[in-house]
């Protein structure tokens, strides 16, 4: 059986991390037998969540776990689709991951109302005195990271414009259909819905949000799939 490596629910949302919720919308779509372990966040093997254990392989990231899936396990995540649609899917990944990733992770870690609402609560095991001190070298570190990408040099207000942006071409994108391409998921439906779950999350306030909520065909989208891939009720949510 496949082990994903996660953080575990939180926010409402099935995972923190659009990354590992990734991930699992993609077992979920595969049809293979998998299990969840919030215990291997220190071996993970870049770092960071997501990865998987599969039969003695480790991979990590969650593109590099889509194409082990692929090739380990003889999986079509974009069955059906023409190659533009497939060059379209990959398209709105890349924009989500390395473009509107950027503009939420301003929102949530560098606003205080929204720090205090959600990436605080990440250090709630640390002893009480220092608590303080590895959250203000936590945040600048994530402002350290906007900056080197580039986003960093930016105001808020034009961060959140960029991130509207991305919001509004995805919308345009799904149009009225149940799916980004179409009546069923795709692989890139695994990015966009764990993006917009994330987006559409209650916990946070800010322009994101109220800009992905603009949009009735994105809150659809994202309570439609909710429904068919996490149907359990979700602790904070609504």
């Amino acid at each position: 059986m496949i082990t994903l490596h996660t953080f575990g629910p939180m926010f409402g949302l099935p995972d923190p991390s659009p990354f590992v919720v990734k991930a699992e919308m993609l077992l979920k779509l595969s049809g293979l037998a998998y299990r969840t372990d919030t215990t291997g966040f220190r071996r993970a093997p870049k770092g960071k969540l997501p990865y998987i254990e599969d039969a003695g392989s480790i991979v990590a990231d969650s593109t590099f776990i889509r194409w082990h899936l692929e090739s380990r396990h003889g999986i079509d995540f974009d069955r059906g689709l023409s190659a533009a649609e497939r060059a379209a899917g990959w398209a709105v990944e890349k924009m989500l991951e390395e473009h509107l990733y950027w503009a939420a992770l301003r929102e949530r870690w560098l606003d205080d109302a929204n720090f205090a609402r959600g990436p605080a609560r990440f250090f709630g095991t640390l002893p009480a005195p220092l608590r303080p001190v590895i959250k203000a070298v936590a945040r600048r570190r994530v402002a350290a990271r906007l900056r080197a990408q580039g986003f960093g040099r930016h105001s808020a207000a034009e961060i959140e414009r960029l991130g509207t942006a991305s919001i509004q071409a995805l919308a345009d994108l799904l149009g009225n259909k149940p799916c980004l391409f179409g009546a069923e998921p795709c692989g890139a439906d695994a990015t966009a819905f764990a993006f917009v779950s994330g987006l559409l999350c209650p916990v946070f306030e800010g322009g994101l949000r109220r800009a992905a909520e603009a949009h009735a065909n994105l809150t659809a989208y994202e309570a439609r799939l909710r429904a068919r891939f996490w149907p359990e009720p979700a602790e904070g949510r609504g």
